[in-house]
C-alpha cells in the first residue's frame, strides 16, 4: 500500500491544527517535461528542503520534487519539539561505538537545534525554549537525573535541570508523574510554518520546487552517466539524487526501505482552554514523558496540542479523537468536558535502534530517514549533510552513516507483521504499567 495516498487526499494539506493555522503559501506547479539539474532531491520536508537550501547557497541547480504540498508529511504534522541529542541516549552510544564518536554524534546534534533555530528565525517563524521530560517511576526518574549529571560532566551541556515531583508539578500540574527534568536548551516550534518557511529560503536562494510531482521511478547513472528521477508527467536528469521522503518512499529505493519502517502516530487540538490552559503548563514549553508509545504535548496559545497512541495499521483510524483522547485524559483527567476541534495522523518512521539511517543505496545517490520521532532538528542537520557530501565540504554524512544500522528481519516485506507484534506487546506493556 502506498502511504502516499492511503490516508489522505492528493495535493493537500490533511485537516489539521497546523493546516488551520499555517502561514500562507503559494501552489507550486507539477513537473512538466524534460528538466535538467545539479541535484534531483525527492521530498519537500524538513531534510529535503534543508538540502535545497544548502545546496542553492552553495551554486548548485537544485530541483525538489513534492508528491502532495510542501510539509505534506511528518515534517508538517508532527509535535514540533526541537530535542538535544541523538534518539539515543550518550551512554547507548558511548557503548555502542565509544566515547570519541559519541561526542562527535552530540556534537553534531547540537548544531542540528542550532541550524533549525537560526533557520526559522531567517524565515521570521518563532521559536520557544524548554521541553519537560516526565517520569512514571522512581528507577525514570533516577535515569533521568543521572544523564542530565553525566552530560553536565562529560559533555558540558548544562541546560538540563533535574526535577523532583513537587519541581515537575511545578510545570506540568499532573498527578500522573513523579518527577523528571526540563532542558532549557531543547525548544519547539509550530512544524508546517518551519517547512513553509525553509521553503522561501531554498527558492529564494535559487532552488525550484515541484509540488503534486509523484516520483514513479529513479534510474541511478553509472560513471559519468546521470541519473533520471521519473514523474508521471516528466523527469529530471541530475548528477546526484537525494532521498528525503523518510516513510513514504515505499519501494522507490528498497535498499533502505529494507531499513526503515514507516509508522503512523496521532494529534488532537482541543478547544481554546482560556486561563484553564496554564493548568497544563505553566510556562510555554512542551512536554514529553516516558511511556514506550510516548505521549508529547505543548500549547498553542490557550489551546493543547496533545499526540499520542500509536496504530498497526497502514491506515488511520476512523476516530482518531477517540484514540488520542484516552492518553491525553491519563495525562489530564479534568479535560473530560473539553472539545478536540482537530484530530490528524500522520507517518514517521523509524529504525530497528531507533537511529537515522543514513546511506548511498547508489554512487550518486544519498538518503537519511528513519529520525524514529527525534527528526524536527535532526532531519533539518539531515538535509546539510547530504548537501555538504554532495559539495564535499564536510563529513558529518559520513559521521552518521558509520552508525550501525541494520535491516528489519525479511527486509521491507516482513518489516510489518514484525513491528505489529512488537507494538502489541509493547501497548500491552504500557497498559499493565509494566
Amino acid at each position: 500500500m502506498n502511504l502516499l495516498f492511503a490516508n489522505d487526499k492528493p495535493g493537500h494539506y490533511p485537516a489539521s491544527f497546523y493546516a488551520d493555522t499555517r502561514d500562507a503559501a503559494p501552489e507550486r506547479a507539477a513537473l512538466q517535461g524534460a528538466v535538467q539539474a545539479d541535484v534531483c532531491i525527492v521530498g519537500a520536508g524538513y531534510t529535503g528542503l534543508s538540502a535545497a537550501l544548502h545546496l542553492a547557497e552553495a551554486g548548485r541547480r537544485v530541483v525538489l520534487l513534492e508528491a502532495h504540498r510542501v510539509g505534506f508529511g511528518a515534517s508538517g504534522r508532527n509535535g514540533g519539539q526541537i530535542g538535544s541529542g541523538q534518539r539515543l541516549e550518550v551512554t547507548e552510544l558511548e557503548k555502542m561505538m565509544g566515547k570519541p564518536a559519541a561526542r562527535r554524534l552530540w556534537d553534531l546534534a547540537e548544531e542540528a537545534k542550532a541550524l533549525t533555530y537560526d533557520l526559522a528565525a531567517r524565515a521570521g517563524v518563532p521559536t520557544y525554549r524548554g521541553i519537560a521530560h516526565a517520569a512514571l517511576k522512581p528507577s525514570e526518574v533516577a535515569h533521568a537525573h543521572e544523564m542530565a549529571e553525566h552530560l553536565a560532566t562529560h559533555y558540558g551541556y548544562d541546560q538540563i535541570t533535574p526535577l523532583d515531583r513537587d519541581g515537575l508539578r511545578a510545570l506540568i500540574p499532573s498527578e500522573r508523574y513523579i518527577g523528571g527534568d526540563i532542558d532549557r536548551g531543547a525548544g519547539h516550534v509550530h512544524p508546517l510554518n518551519l517547512t513553509l518557511g525553509m521553503a522561501r529560503l531554498a527558492e529564494a536562494a535559487g532552488a525550484v520546487i515541484h509540488e503534486t510531482s509523484v516520483v514513479t521511478g529513479i534510474e541511478h547513472g553509472t560513471g559519468t552517466q546521470k541519473s533520471r528521477v521519473r514523474t508521471a508527467q516528466g523527469h529530471v536528469e541530475a548528477e546526484h539524487v537525494i532521498l528525503a521522503a523518510n516513510g513514504y518512499l515505499d519501494r522507490l529505493e528498497p535498499k533502505v526501505t529494507a531499513r526503515v519502517m514507516p509508522l503512523n502516530n496521532y494529534i488532537v487540538a482541543t478547544e481554546p482552554l482560556g486561563e484553564r490552559a496554564r493548568e497544563l503548563l505553566t510556562e510555554n514549553i512542551a512536554a514529553h514523558d516516558t511511556k514506550f508509545v510516548v505521549n508529547y504535548w505543548r500549547l498553542h496559545e490557550d489551546r493543547l496540542i496533545f499526540g499520542g497512541g500509536e496504530s498497526v495499521t497502514y491506515r488511520f483510524p476512523r476516530d482518531i479523537a477517540a484514540k488520542a483522547r484516552v492518553p491525553m485524559l491519563q495525562v489530564y483527567p479534568q479535560l473530560r468536558d473539553v472539545k478536540i476541534t482537530h484530530a490528524w495522523g500522520g507517518t514517521l518512521a523509524i529504525t530497528l535502534n531507533r537511529m537515522p539511517y543514513f546511506g548511498r543505496p547508489s554512487p550518486n545517490c544519498l538518503s537519511a530517514s528513519g529520525f524514529s520521532g527525534h527528526g524536527v532538528a535532526l532531519a533539518t542537520l539531515a538535509g546539510k549533510l547530504m548537501a555538504q557530501a554532495v559539495t564535499a565540504t564536510g563529513d558529518g554524512f559520513d559521521v552518521m552513516a558509520s552508525v550501525p544500522t541494520y535491516p528489519f528481519p525479511g527486509g521491507g516485506y516482513l518489516r510489518w507483521p514484525i513491528l505489529v507484534a512488537g507494538m502489541t506487546f509493547y501497548g500491552l506493556r504500557d497498559k499493565l504499567g509494566i
